[in-house]
């Protein structure tokens, strides 16, 4: 049997200093590891504890770990995971399909013939966010891989009436808008996470997923696996976001990163000694 484990890494997996969430006092908090270096500055951590397990299980021979982001390949290719590299990568919100590090032509273009038919174009989106947007709180717009858009902002001077504006117009056009961080996502709707990782699945011959997330984007993606699992931080949290197979942490900020890869091991094994 062959398990697939699709996990979603910004503020799920891995997190920023500003999102470790540590709330402990110094001496006890836990020991990290940096597993992402951006311009010769550390990004991203993990616990060591997560790391190590991290590790066990893509040590598995059974196991399948498909990092799932909406990260560009070239973001997504500045982390560093403990373990054995990963064979199958989801980057672009599941527009980029890598394997052994190298994108797939044919899932890309499988991609834009969707995107083409379903949904507005990303240059009106474009357009409508740049036009819209207000430059006492927009700091950065960015095109990603030339399938979605998003805009780095000031997060506590964006109105909330701007949002849900921009929200109901993208809806109209095929397109989802989520908040993450400090970062609003313009993303088409048929551009999904559980796609790609449906995908994997029939590659590997998977017989069961399990997947993790924080945020809307990633909501698909726990709702298409047998079981995931969602921290007690994000978008996902902020709206009480619930489904039968999703299990609701209540664990938030890096920590919560520890249970989640916990729990992927701990699914595993139980579903090794079942097919056994």
């Amino acid at each position: 049997m062959t398990v697939l484990v699709a996990s979603d890494l910004d503020r799920t997996l891995i997190y920023s200093a500003a999102a470790l969430g540590l709330t402990m006092p110094d001496p006890v908090a836990p020991r990290l590891l940096c597993v992402e270096v951006h311009e010769s500055k550390p990004l991203s951590y993990m616990t060591e504890t997560a790391a190590g397990l991290l590790a066990e299980l893509t040590a598995d021979p059974s196991v399948v770990f498909v990092p799932t982001t909406t990260r560009t390949r070239k973001q997504y290719q500045r982390i560093r995971f403990p373990g054995r590299p990963a064979p199958y990568a989801i980057c672009a919100n599941g527009g980029q399909l890598l394997v052994d590090g190298v994108p797939d032509r044919d899932w890309r273009r499988q991609v834009a013939a969707r995107l083409a038919e379903e949904c507005a174009p990303l240059e009106e989106v474009h357009q409508h966010l740049l036009s819209t947007a207000d430059p006492a709180w927009l700091r950065k717009a960015r095109l990603a891989e030339d399938l979605f858009a998003y805009l780095v902002v000031e997060r506590d001077l964006v109105p909330d009436e701007w949002l849900k504006s921009l929200t109901r117009w993208a809806e109209d056009c095929g397109w989802t808008v989520s908040l993450q961080g400090r970062k609003i996502y313009a993303v088409p709707r048929p551009l999904t996470k559980s796609a790609a990782m449906h995908e994997v699945a029939r590659r590997t011959g998977a017989t069961t997923t399990l997947a993790a997330g924080d945020s809307l984007l990633d909501a698909d993606l726990l709702l298409a696996a047998d079981a995931a699992w969602r921290p007690g931080h994000g978008e996902l949290a902020d709206a009480a976001w619930a489904a039968p197979t999703v299990t609701a942490l209540a664990t938030a900020g890096v920590l919560a990163g520890e249970e989640i890869v916990r729990a992927f091991a701990q699914e595993a094994a139980r579903l090794g000694r079942l097919d056994a």
